[in-house]
């Protein structure tokens, strides 16, 4: 395990400056996710302008949006919700830490092959989810909207990517990019890795129909994510693994994501009705249940066992 101190990702943090206390780190963390929210402000002030606005104070959304515009106006919506992280951290390192952006773990080299090995890789854990749940009688095809589904929905479903390809990428730099190494640098990196972990499991804790299986599965993630950063010494394989898990659970699976539905339509809609909420993770969606669990525990052995990465 000695080679996760060595690892590039935390050489990239030792470039600072100025490091910041353990605590800041934890204050700032929350801090920017949630400052990063205001962004949608601006967006829902021209949805407001579009549709209208519905008792409640909540944006009336026509029925009947195609999946087209469904998608266009959900990746929008990730999009304003989480480009801002980037911006604060940029705005925190040029200014405290005194280094470049590129050092959260966003080098060019090799950029483009860990980048497409993680789409790819992200898009198997959650089919390794799927097939699992198949085994086990626990997940049903449902009819659905056709004007939502299927090759209906192609174009929305593309469009959506491109959200959730900010929203795996703003969340890994901050969570994976910032805090874990910057925490390691002063405290080595199994705090970093411990830490980061539990902020991320905190920042989904609001979500609706958490429980407490989905919070372990969350801080699971976390470790995941965090051991994945650390032995590739880079964010960009880690950053499209996230967004292929989230794309491929909510849009092309149809599933709900951290207990929130994916709007856009789907490839193919599933439901997890079937089985046990134990097992599927019920509202909150397969990342609430014990399969997630299994498939994640997988993923961090092979991780942690693997050999550090050789970049070509």
């Amino acid at each position: 395990m000695h080679d996760f101190a060595t690892s590039r990702l935390i050489e990239l943090a030792r470039q600072a400056r100025r490091v910041p206390h353990i605590a800041i780190v934890i204050i700032l963390t929350p801090v920017f996710a949630i400052a990063a929210q205001l962004g949608i402000i601006p967006l829902i002030l021209v949805l407001a302008q579009r549709y209208g606005i519905a008792d409640g104070g909540m944006i009336r959304m026509p029925d009947g949006l195609s999946a087209t515009e469904a998608g266009f106006w959900f990746g929008m919506m990730l999009i304003f919700g989480f480009i801002a992280i980037f911006a604060l951290l940029w705005a925190w390192l040029a200014w405290f830490e005194r280094r470049p952006l590129h050092t959260l773990g966003y080098e060019r080299r090799s950029a483009a092959w860990q980048y497409a090995r993680g789409m790819l890789l992200g898009c198997a854990m959650f089919a390794a989810v799927i097939a699992l749940l198949a085994l086990t009688g626990s997940v049903v095809v449902e009819p659905g909207d056709p004007a939502q589904l299927g090759t209906a929905a192609v174009a929305g479903v593309a469009l959506v990517l491109l959200g959730w390809i900010v929203q795996g990428g703003a969340e890994e730099a901050l969570l994976r990019g910032w805090a874990l190494p910057t925490i390691a640098v002063r405290h080595g990196p199994w705090w970093g890795l411990a830490i980061s972990s539990v902020l991320f499991a905190v920042l989904h804790g609001l979500n609706p129909d958490v429980t407490p299986l989905a919070l372990a599965n969350l801080l699971l993630f976390g470790v995941f994510a965090g051991v994945y950063a650390l032995r590739e010494g880079s964010l960009w394989g880690i950053s499209a693994i996230h967004s292929a898990w989230n794309w491929s659970q909510g849009n092309l699976f149809g599933l709900a994501v951290s207990g929130m539905g994916a709007q856009g339509g789907t490839l193919v809609d599933l439901g997890t009705r079937a089985g046990a909420d134990w097992l599927t993770g019920g509202a909150f969606g397969p990342e609430g249940g014990l399969v997630v669990t299994v498939v994640l525990l997988v993923a961090i052995t092979g991780t942690v066992l693997r050999r550090p990465v050789q970049l070509p």
